[in-house]
């Protein structure tokens, strides 16, 4: 993998949602002539992140019309006159559908999905459009899958989406702050405590931060590149097809290290099972290793290690020990 790219420059993500909020404003509110359509349709065709702020924008204000539609009838003619009001709020503070992710998971409701596997676990998960999400081990997500709305929470882990695209319902990871809109067909999202790697295979994807508080412009990612996101910051880095093939090896129940240091190939084995392997010394955890081996072969990965680097195996209790020879 190369290192850091520069990030591909879109127009700022708060001037494309208020934009998308002056429009839906007048269509919901105000007068709205045959001109004023003509000149929504010609600034929605000017790019694709125009048309997902002003249809995620959309769909947010009919949950709220739908939800103050619930309320009682006092509580209903004093919330009316707020809708113009909240809507002018999700402008100013750029957040996209007043439905993002603290709203999403405030209104829960009963058709929404919950996937899990175990440490070491693999599932694939289908849905009625087509689209498929793929689990690695020891992650959890859920879905919410409608005729109106495709959104999905990555609460841990690590998924392969391969979606059944459909641009008048985008759908959408949130990963904690950060939010993943597919413009394409394939990609990787895997979710760390510190970063966050959203890797594309086919198509396009866009990664923001819908929190009303970041001014950063959305990144659009492309085949072969990998965004991290950390501290507040996301970086761009371009992968080859090789790469990406080693990224994607556990969807084939093995894992590909091509000149791993021995500290990350040790913590990707430990990411599948309950044993660990320790590297007990900065000498070795800073040796290279190259090889293939099923995410459940620690004791070969270790003989291999030994065998090949010159280093010392042991076992504490259900651990394995690679360490220097002194």
């Amino acid at each position: 993998m190369s290192g850091a790219g520069e990030m591909k420059a879109q127009a700022p993500r708060d001037e494309i949602e208020a934009r998308a909020a002056e429009f839906l404003q007048r269509r919901r509110f105000w007068g709205w002539s045959a001109e004023d359509d003509a000149a929504l349709e010609s600034w929605l065709s000017q790019s694709v992140l125009n048309r997902v702020a002003y249809l995620r924008l959309e769909a947010g204000l009919d949950r709220i019309e739908r939800l103050a539609a619930l309320a009682p009838a006092e509580s209903k003619q004093a919330r009316a006159p707020l809708l113009p009001m909240m809507l002018r709020i999700a402008a100013v503070l750029g957040v996209v559908a007043l439905a993002g992710a603290a709203a999403a998971n405030y209104f829960l409701r009963p058709h929404d999905r919950v996937f899990s596997t175990p440490l070491g676990g693999h599932e694939t998960v289908s849905f009625a459009d087509g689209s498929e999400i793929e689990l690695n081990t020891a992650t959890s997500l859920r879905a919410r899958m409608t005729t109106e709305e495709r959104i999905v929470w990555l609460d841990r882990g690590e998924a392969f989406f391969h979606i059944k695209h459909d641009p008048l319902h985008p759908f959408v990871v949130m990963v904690g702050d950060h939010r993943v809109t597919d413009l394409g067909t394939e990609f990787l999202v895997r979710r760390s405590p510190r970063k966050l790697e959203v890797t594309v295979v086919q198509g396009q994807v866009s990664l923001d931060t819908p929190d009303g508080l970041s001014r950063s412009h959305a990144v659009l990612l492309t085949p072969g590149d990998v965004a991290t996101a950390s501290a507040g910051k996301v970086s761009v880095a371009t992968a080859t097809t090789r790469d990406l093939a080693n990224e994607l090896s556990w969807r084939h129940g093995v894992l590909v290290f091509d000149n791993a240091t021995l500290g990350d190939a040790a913590a990707e084995f430990n990411r599948y099972n309950r044993e660990k392997l320790i590297v007990s010394d900065p000498a070795a955890a800073s040796m290279t290793i190259v090889g293939t081996f099923r995410t459940s072969d620690m004791i070969l990965f270790a003989h291999a290690a030994r065998d090949a680097l010159g280093l010392s195996i042991a076992a504490k209790g259900d651990d394995i020990v690679i360490s220097s020879r002194h």
